[in-house]
């Protein structure tokens, strides 16, 4: 008689309240159900897959030895999330991934208790988990705080201040330094498994400890002796000298996929009383799925994918992306001008510039992810003669606004800024969003700031920001792919701050920014239709805003609709500003501004995103047929004729 097949642990686990009720045995078993769920998951929704796979065993060992949720567990960027949202009861939930109404693919306050912090930009976790641990500190509250970052999450400053200030968390504090960049080699076997259990371990902790304080009680040179033959015996045998000096006691590296090496070292870690602790945990991205690990990017961020085969589901022919598209003309513009340079924080593919550093590597920089250093280094460069283009998506570089700002503006420098994925950007969220580009760009003196309609404009537009010497400049266009418009043979220099007219009529004026431009188009056919005559325009330029066309636009029509793909204090209210300073409402012209809505959208398909933001073409027409009921006021009154 043969045994019944037992029922898969992970059918046990929907909390980490359960998974705690499990032997240490069984957790291998419950781990490979896990990374077998997620990949059967993101095969159907898509994702971020790479970095999950790497931190299965780590993320059951986390919650399995930390008492989460009260134990604040967060994790940074959120790329790795998924097999921590499977065993925080949302298992059920988890092919609904990056879609409308579905799952964040971050981690998201508002999702579960068990995601105590959201991410999507990176290097925030520490600052995070060190105002939780004193936030405890403080109310004398138990519970720790654990930050699980990345190695490339530790390019950024931000996690340096951090962990300068981490003395204040004192033993709630534990940051698990995830390497996934450096192979498991012998160095991370037994015998470091081993030392790591021991320094770990409270008698070790202690009497270290002991040893610090008995050496501050020497005379200083024989203290100064001590210190340093301290931090040259660790440096050697752990690499922790630099985490040390920050207030950390390091433990690691440890391999993070072996769970009888990670347990003991995590409870001895949860159990000890020294300070804020650093275990330095060594991972592989991919890990346990075959195609994963063979890929050079790991699985990174995927399409949908065959479990069996790994391969991705191919996206329908169709035009160029507009990150393509910009690379493309970027580097026409290098082989033209060598002092055209680029610069990218970590996003060397996604911006398009891992081209340009194929075409041209002396002249390509990626500086990883410090946003700030990357637009002041491009003012260096600008300052001393060279043409940088800094490639950065919308979201990120809020991040550098004060560099933008003083290093940038008020200097009046030349950097030229590069904004992929400005807009709405579907999957990836409100995170990711390049919502506030236009308002945060054009309220700085001297910018200039365009939005491309179509990919033949962004060829001009990257063109035209290349012959630009005498201010910033930025250009912003949408992730995805271009609508398939003829690509010009040779780009054409656009004067600044000049728009154009695509279609004339008499009623109704629709200003565009951006690829909207399209929607315009079609709403004017509809509005034609009805006998509704109506001009369009492609604006081009946010700032400097082309006034004779505004005036002109506001003078021979009844009704002007501004339209764009940013959030309010953008392109609309800059043509309100101008209206009111000149007096343009005085005869009763309607003016009204389409925007993206004053709140931050969940995941959905992008043309989805934008029917419900209001920025369609029934949208546009709605609006127009409101307007000529309505006066300024809100009295209803007839619509001419």
């Amino acid at each position: 008689m043969t045994d019944r097949p037992s029922t898969p642990l992970l059918d046990r686990v929907d909390t980490p309240e359960q998974l705690r009720k499990l032997a240490p045995e069984e957790l291998r078993q419950l781990a490979d159900e896990l990374r077998a769920e997620m990949v059967s998951a993101v095969s159907v929704t898509g994702g971020h897959l790479g970095a999950g796979l790497g931190v299965v065993e780590l993320t059951v060992a986390l919650h399995y030895i930390f008492d989460t949720p009260r134990d604040r567990l967060i994790w940074d960027v959120g790329h790795q999330a998924y097999p921590h949202k499977i065993i925080t009861g949302r298992r059920d939930r988890i092919r609904t991934l990056r879609q409308g109404g579905g799952l964040s693919g971050f981690t998201k306050r508002a999702e579960s208790e068990y995601d105590p912090f959201g991410a999507a930009h990176s290097s925030t976790s520490i600052s995070a988990a060190i105002g939780f641990a004193v936030a405890n500190k403080l109310a004398d509250k138990p519970g720790k705080a654990i930050a699980v970052i990345g190695d490339g999450a530790m390019s950024a400053g931000m996690a340096y201040e951090a962990m300068n200030n981490a003395r204040e968390a004192g033993n709630r504090l534990v940051v698990i330094l995830n390497d996934n960049d450096m192979s498991i080699a012998p160095p991370v076997g037994g015998l470091s498994a081993y030392l790591a259990q021991i320094v770990s371990s409270r008698p070790f902790l202690s009497l270290r400890e002991i040893a610090k304080r008995f050496a501050q009680m020497l005379p200083k040179p024989l203290h100064d002796v001590a210190r340093k033959t301290d931090e040259f015996a660790r440096g050697m045998a752990m690499g922790g000298t630099l985490f040390e000096e920050l207030g950390f006691y390091y433990v690691g590296p440890v391999d993070g996929h072996n769970l009888e090496h990670l347990l003991p070292v995590l409870e001895n870690v949860r159990d000890a009383a020294p300070g804020p602790i650093l275990v330095h945990v060594v991972t592989q991205k991919g890990k346990g799925y075959g195609p994963a690990e063979a890929a050079a990017d790991k699985y990174h961020g995927v399409q949908k994918f065959d479990v069996v085969t790994g391969v991705q589901a191919k996206a329908e022919p169709g035009p160029p992306s507009y990150t393509n598209v910009f690379a493309e003309a970027l580097i026409g513009e290098a082989k033209r001008d060598t002092t055209v340079c680029a610069i990218t924080a970590a996003m060397p593919s996604g911006t398009g510039l891992d081209k340009f550093g194929k075409a041209f590597p002396e002249r390509s920089f990626d500086v990883g992810i410090a946003e700030q250093h990357a637009v002041t280094f491009a003012a260096g460069l600008a300052a001393q003669g060279m043409r940088p283009f800094c490639a950065i998506y919308s979201t990120f570089l809020q991040r550098a606004y004060d560099q933008v700002v003083h290093d940038v503006a008020i200097q009046n420098l030349p950097v030229r800024f590069a904004m992929d994925r400005a807009g709405l950007v579907g999957a990836d969220g409100a995170t990711h969003a390049g919502a506030f580009d236009i308002a945060y760009l054009a309220t700085l003196p001297n910018f200039v700031v365009m939005a491309a309609a179509d990919e033949a404009e962004l060829v001009h537009m990257v063109h035209t920001m290349a012959l630009h010497d005498s201010s910033p400049s930025a250009v912003r266009y949408p992730r995805g792919n271009g609508i398939g418009v003829a690509m010009p043979e040779t780009p054409e220099r656009l004067e600044i701050g000049k728009g154009r007219v695509v279609r004339e009529g008499k009623k109704v004026a629709i200003l565009s920014l951006g690829t909207r431009l399209a929607e315009a188009l079609k709403a004017a056919d509809k509005l034609d239709a009805q006998g509704l005559s109506t001009s369009v325009a492609d604006m081009r330029f946010a700032k400097p805003l082309d006034e004779e066309l505004v005036r002109r636009m506001c003078a021979e029509h009844e009704v002007v609709i501004t339209i764009e793909e940013g959030a309010v204090g953008g392109f609309g209210a800059h043509v309100l500003t101008l209206a009111s300073d000149q007096g343009l409402l005085d005869g009763g012209l309607r003016i009204r501004t389409l925007r993206l809505p004053d709140l931050f959208q969940d995941q959905d398909k992008p043309e989805k995103q934008y029917r419900d933001a209001g920025l369609d073409a029934e949208a546009i027409v709605a609006t127009v047929l409101a307007a000529l009921r309505r006066n300024s006021v809100g009295l209803v009154e007839g619509a001419r004729a």
